[in-house]
């Protein structure tokens, strides 16, 4: 059986053709990339580097990686996914797209000079087989950049909690048909994480402490990218979260060493494959 929910597949292909990100500006999307990027060991990549994307979804950070390399294969189970990504990077001829599932990469094992997987292996029914498919893909000594939810661990016990409550909204939307199910995260975006990022904007901007404030990673966020992300969160119908310890351990037994994570987003983590 793939490693894959049909109803994810489904659900973030009609995500990326109502957000393919094709139209949206760069500053702020480059902004996002780098929170992710920033720590990517450029320096030591080639431009003749043959990379993969697993998850490659729109195409959003494809864009800002194909320029720097080779070769980038864009890898999606969805193919309406790949049909927005081919529109995205329709200037960068160095992208290859493949439709398949993360236990179905069509790659050489130990090919790739580096790899890398956002926000996208929660939502397989196998996160530790997703990484260690991914790993056997890269060369000894290669970099891949992995980015799961993380469980809020290092949250107070009220925002755990909050979360919980969200979940019950999660499952509920996530079984409408898109349509409705898009509407209802609009209107989320609109009604909560609008209000709350930018309360968490104006605290911020009179000093107050805002770490914990609910949704205030988005406060310098457009509204673009609060409805994508709502639909993101609320619209899929599996979500799974781990803590720092077991992303940790997922990466270590997939063969990865030198494991490093950023201090934000969480848990966004780097680690090298063993020679």
């Amino acid at each position: 059986m793939a490693n894959l929910d049909p109803r994810v597949v489904s659900s973030f292909g009609e995500e990326w053709r109502k957000f393919d990100h094709v139209a949206t500006a760069n500053a702020e999307e480059l902004k996002i990339f780098e929170l992710y990027f920033g720590d990517f060991p450029w320096q030591a990549i080639s431009r003749d580097a043959v990379a993969f994307d697993l998850g490659c979804g729109s195409g959003r950070w494809a864009y800002f990686v194909a320029p720097r390399i080779g070769v980038l294969h864009c890898i999606d189970a969805s193919t309406e996914a790949l049909a927005v990504a081919r529109r995205k990077l329709a200037d960068h001829p160095n992208c290859h797209f493949h439709c398949a599932s993360v236990d179905e990469i069509p790659l050489t094992d130990d090919s790739a000079d580096f790899g890398y997987s956002l926000g996208v292996l929660h939502l397989v029914p196998d996160t530790e087989a997703g990484i260690r498919n991914c790993v056997r893909k890269l060369k000894p000594g290669a970099p891949f950049l992995l980015y799961l939810y993380y469980a809020f661990e290092n949250r107070p016990v009220w925002y755990r909690w909050l979360w919980r409550l969200s979940e019950i909204g999660r499952r509920l939307i996530s079984r409408l048909p898109f349509f409705w199910k898009s509407k209802v995260c609009d209107i989320f975006a609109l009604t909560v994480y609008w209000p709350l990022a930018r309360f968490a904007c104006a605290c911020g901007s009179l000093g107050m402490k805002i770490e914990n404030f609910p949704l205030s990673a988005y406060r310098n966020r457009s509204f673009y990218e609060m409805r994508n992300d709502a639909l993101d969160r609320f619209g899929t119908a599996l979500e799974k979260r781990f803590t720092q310890s077991e992303v940790r351990s997922m990466m270590a037994a997939a063969g990865l060493e030198r494991i490093g994570f950023k201090a934000f987003p969480y848990w966004c983590a780097l680690g090298y494959k063993k020679r």
